[in-house]
């Protein structure tokens, strides 16, 4: 399977009148995956933390917004061989690996997944970052590889720029853009040890990401991706601007 990172958006994502037909369009050239793995920028817990196995209700991580975003459901199977295949993959001494029931899937993880997989039949299981080091992300996600080979598909679910404080009028920011060209061209070199320390080597750096969970599970996505030699197969299905913020996402193989 092909490891994804995509900018998931917010709850309105789905009254956009491109981006669902974006998502949707690229799931739709993926091969049909057994199982998806989510790592979501609105879930940090340390150690890494397995979410629900079942059925659990959805987590609306979200305030003010009109009261249908809060009624919008996702009734995926759960996957507990996933979780049993994860936690073999990741536990190790001095490296615990937590499960938390209870934890249903956060709008990072259903709302994109509400536009590629409306049928909600392939099972999902998010677990926690447990930490915002790129360097340990990647590290992660590396471990995480082999999952690829029984048909997971790896999902790091973020948004390539993200600062709602420096949102002040409509367009683009320059921030914002100027992050997107430099992170298309880090990506489309296969610079990896720049985006590792984009926060110094990156133009706004600071400003598309003033604190780095949105870009941090890139981080897991280009991991699962070295660790299979897929960092050079890589496209860029959706690009463009949503309320100033970049869009990007990517795939690798």
């Amino acid at each position: 399977m092909p490891a994804l990172y995509l900018s998931h958006g917010a709850p309105p994502l789905a009254d956009d009148p491109v981006w669902p037909g974006e998502l949707a369009a690229w799931s739709a050239a993926l091969p049909r995956p057994r199982a998806i793995l989510m790592v979501s920028a609105h879930w940090e817990e340390a150690p890494l933390a397995l979410g629900a196995t079942g059925q659990v209700p959805l987590v609306h991580d979200f305030w003010g917004f009109p009261e249908h975003y809060y009624r919008v459901r996702y009734d995926a199977p759960g996957a507990p061989a996933l979780a049993a295949s994860v936690r073999a993959l990741l536990q190790a001494p001095g490296t615990p690996v937590q499960d938390i029931p209870d934890r249903g899937l956060d709008h990072g993880a259903y709302v994109p997944l509400v536009e590629m997989f409306p049928e909600a039949d392939v099972p999902v299981l998010q677990i926690s970052m447990p930490t915002l080091d790129p360097r340990r992300l990647m590290d992660i996600g590396r471990k995480l590889a082999p999952l690829r080979d029984e048909g997971v598909l790896i999902v790091g679910s973020g948004f390539f720029t993200h600062n709602l404080a420096a949102l002040r009028h409509r367009g683009v920011p320059a921030w914002s853009a100027e992050f997107d060209a430099w992170g298309h061209e880090a990506l489309a070199s296969g610079d990896v040890d720049a985006l590792l320390d984009f926060e110094a080597k990156s133009p706004s750096g600071r400003l598309a990401h003033p604190r780095t969970e949105h870009f941090a599970p890139l981080f897991v996505t280009l991991g699962a991706a070295d660790a299979t030699g897929d960092l050079t197969a890589r496209r860029e299905p959706v690009t463009g601007f949503w309320m100033g913020l970049s869009k990007r996402s990517i795939q690798f193989g």
